[in-house]
């Protein structure tokens, strides 16, 4: 009779590998559960070591877990590859379709595997109105361009709300149009709206801020984004509702003294040109100041933007005060007397800022011209493709990537 020799004789370290002869133990001669996990040296088993087809879902616990951050590769394979017997919870991806797939229902199925969506916030300025030109009666300040907003629940112009942030479709290309600020308004002239900026493409609404209004010299000023400042004794225009505000009104001072309306900014109105003491040349009275722009940290740091253009005089040596810019690049208006650059009175370039309004007796000066506007895109850094046009200028803030556009472009998600 053969004897054999139990475990608990033999102790341990006496028997190694090197003793034991190739295929002396077979599976046969392993005791169900006699080896544990516990008791496999790290990589002990490696894949060269598996035979084909070894390890079978029966032979799989339920629920397996996966550690580790990586991904698991499903097989893949061609139409004509798939399965000869399937079964419902199949799940490949189908190389001839280029799409995964799972077996449902009797039927292999496309799964959904719809791109994730791409958030962008957006600010949105519009070029900003020129003010009134001289030799008119009460020179108007221009108004701001319009201002839309969707970034971290910041406001837009007129007091609106945050807008809704924008959801753009991967490989679709995106139009950027910055609009101009509108040209000086020439001596004896009236001021003009600037233009309007706005975000298109396919699968969105589009988002369009309307340039600002043009200061006037002798009516109400021009509706627009922002309104702009009105002359000889009028109102201001109208500001659109969630982009600015409306214009300030001209007023008579007496002894033949007129002051022109602040233009609209998109944080304010545009101050009416004030009127406080009965002397009419008197510096207590004078031009409306522009109305305050809207301060934004879409760019990383706060800035404010879209200001009103000042209201300018008519007397020349007056000593009425001219009225100031709003700020975020308001024009100031022009002096009443000596001389003046255009650069001096106009709205500052990619901040939407309406012109200043000209002193209206110094001979040959012009009103401010309004500033370009600006739009600015804020998207994850993970989502940025990199791809635009027009040569925007492309920054970081924590995870976010910031594309601002100072001139007409596009970006493709």
């Amino acid at each position: 009779m053969t004897t054999k020799i139990k475990a608990g004789v033999i102790g341990d370290g006496v028997v190694g590998t090197t003793q034991i002869a190739d295929d002396a133990i077979s599976q046969a001669k392993i005791a169900d559960d006699a080896v544990g996990a516990d008791q496999l040296a790290s990589s002990a088993v490696v894949t060269a070591s598996i035979v084909d087809d070894a390890i079978t879902s029966a032979k799989i616990a339920d629920d397996p877990a996966f550690s580790g951050t990586g991904s698991i590769t499903l097989p893949a394979g061609t139409t004509a590859q798939r399965p000869g017997s399937p079964a419902n919870g199949m799940i490949r991806y189908n190389t001839t379709e280029s799409s995964m797939e799972s077996y449902a229902g009797g039927a292999w199925k496309k799964m959904d595997t719809t791109s994730y969506p791409i958030l962008a916030d957006f600010l949105v300025i519009a070029g900003g109105g020129s003010g009134a030109g001289s030799a008119l009666i009460g020179t108007g300040g221009g108004g701001a361009g319009g201002y839309r907003s969707s970034w971290n629940n910041e406001t837009s112009g007129g007091g609106g709300s945050s807008e809704t942030t924008l959801s753009l479709t991967a490989g679709v290309q995106y139009t950027i149009t910055v609009g101009a600020g509108a040209s000086y308004g020439p001596s004896g002239a009236n001021g003009s709206n600037g233009s309007n900026s706005s975000i298109s493409g396919t699968g969105i609404t589009t988002v369009t801020s309307l340039g600002g209004g043009g200061g006037k010299g002798d009516g109400s000023g021009l509706s627009g984004g922002s309104g702009g400042g009105g002359g000889y004794t009028a109102v201001g225009g109208a500001g659109t509702a969630n982009q600015g505000y409306a214009g300030g009104k001209s007023i008579y001072h007496g002894s033949s003294h007129y002051s022109g309306g602040g233009g609209g900014g998109a944080g304010a109105v545009g101050a009416d040109a004030p009127d406080t003491n009965a002397t009419a040349n008197h510096a207590d009275n004078g031009g409306g100041n522009g109305g305050n722009g809207v301060a934004s940290t879409i760019t990383g740091s706060s800035v404010t933007r879209a200001g009103g253009g000042g209201g300018g005089l008519r007397i020349t040596d007056s000593n009425t005060t001219p009225g100031s810019g709003g700020t975020g690049g308001g024009g100031d208006a022009a002096p009443s007397s000596g001389s003046y650059s255009a650069s001096d009175v106009a709205g500052t370039a990619n901040t939407g800022g309406g012109g200043g309004g000209a002193s209206s007796q110094l001979s040959g000066r012009d009103g401010g011209a309004g500033g370009s506007g600006v739009v600015i895109l804020r998207l994850s850094t993970a989502q940025y493709s990199g791809t635009t046009t027009g040569s925007p200028t492309v920054t970081t803030s924590g995870d976010d990537t910031i594309i601002v556009f100072n001139s007409s472009g596009s970006y493709t998600a």
